[in-house]
């Protein structure tokens, strides 16, 4: 089998996570990326922890080894102007450019779209920030936990009775490349027909928006739910404690039947549960009567015996349950890579399946990795410019 994207080439000028987790998911499907990176400005990726090995080599950590998977890398200096002469030689070999560094830096180095388009007329760049390059805030500096509260999902995260609560992890990292990856294969088509490239412009804030867009209708027809795990529409609805420590079963019941259901058989019989409008009325004492069953019970046992009545449950799994899952690993959902510093290990692959083609993970690149054969043997340079420019720290 062939990979969909085999051909398509990528300049992956991009950083941290919002632009290299949607070049993982081209260079996943096949396309070559190239990952531009520098040792005078390390890509904080590489510093993020966990580190294979302990320590801080930018070489073993996993957060970067999980966004950068199937990709080449070489290291060139953007301040040094003989750098961006490096770099113009790659937008000249590229099908895309991704980037996302602060608005107005691809032009001062040099770099602009319209310097772009001179180098290669059929172009697609592909630009994400946490704003958009344009508006009030198309200046606006930050990474995906700023999107997380302007978007308003800090507000609807947390417990009601206690402060907003901001996600984890950041959370526009994951959801915009999506939809740059979405962005980027339509803008492919278009060239395709037209032989016209572009320029992308995708904001972290807006598809975290475009997700939660029920959460703000709620909000304009002023039936807004509190921060948690409770609906405006069904009750149950929540994380109910099981056998163990920590351990969670979801349950929710979106109907008076289900609720019957699930009341027989948990043995819960108390007439201000039959109806939505009870439940609701009684909530504290539906979940304290609810928590008091389910905690005696396994939660994968429960979650089985519960969806087997046709009612919504699923067990609440923690990392070790989602690494072990016998459903993602009967679809092979992780792939063994080796990798001189992560050594053996496995990477999640796309979440895609094709009747017809292939995905494949292959390891991150080491810094600098590619250097010689990308200079050299792909874009035609000589051993003695490339150990001139190196030494001289263009192409560092």
């Amino acid at each position: 089998m062939t990979l969909p994207l085999h051909g398509i080439k990528v300049a992956d000028f991009s950083w941290v996570g919002a632009g290299p987790r949607a070049t993982k998911d081209l260079a996943d499907m096949g396309a070559t990326v190239i990952k531009i990176e520098s040792r005078k400005r390390l890509d904080l990726g590489r510093m993020s922890p966990p580190f294979a090995g302990g320590g801080r080599d930018p070489d073993a950590s996993v957060f970067f080894g999980i966004t950068n998977t199937s990709k080449m890398g070489v290291t060139i200096n953007l301040s040094d102007p003989r750098g961006i002469e490096v770099a113009k030689k790659l937008v000249a070999w590229a099908d895309v450019v991704v980037e996302n560094f602060s608005h107005g830096y691809m032009d001062r180095i040099g770099l602009s779209f319209d310097t772009l388009k001179a180098i290669n007329p059929a172009i697609i760049q592909i630009s994400v920030s946490v704003a958009g390059r344009s508006g009030p805030l198309g200046t606006m500096r930050g990474y995906g936990n700023s999107a997380g509260a302007l978007s308003g999902m800090a507000a609807l995260s947390g417990w009601p009775d206690r402060d907003p609560h901001m996600a984890p992890f950041a959370y526009g990292d994951v959801v915009a490349p999506m939809f740059a990856t979405v962005a980027t294969l339509a803008a492919i088509e278009h060239r395709r027909r037209t032989g016209q490239g572009q320029h992308i412009d995708i904001s972290q804030t807006e598809p975290l928006i475009h997700v939660m867009a029920d959460q703000f209708i709620d909000a304009q027809t002023g039936n807004v739910g509190k921060p948690g795990n409770g609906s405006a529409y069904h009750s149950p609805h929540g994380a109910y404690p099981a056998r163990g420590h920590d351990q969670w079963v979801a349950i929710v019941a979106r109907t008076d039947a289900e609720w019957a259901a699930l009341a027989d058989t948990a043995g819960i019989a108390d007439s201000r549960f039959v109806t939505l409008e009870g439940r609701k009325a009684n909530e504290d004492a539906l979940d304290a009567a609810l928590s008091g069953w389910t905690r005696h019970h396994d939660k994968h046992a429960l979650a089985d015996r519960l969806t087997a009545l046709g009612v919504p449950a699923e067990a609440v799994n923690d990392g070790r349950d989602v690494f072990t899952d016998p459903e993602l690993a009967e679809r092979g959902h992780y792939r063994a890579i080796t990798h001189s510093k992560l050594g053996t290990c496995d990477m999640p692959a796309p979440p895609l399946r094709f009747s017809e083609s292939d995905i494949r993970v292959a390891a991150p690149p080491n810094l600098g990795e590619h250097n010689r054969e990308i200079f050299v043997e792909l874009l035609g340079m000589s051993e003695q410019e490339v150990t001139e420019l190196a030494a001289a720290g263009a192409l560092a």
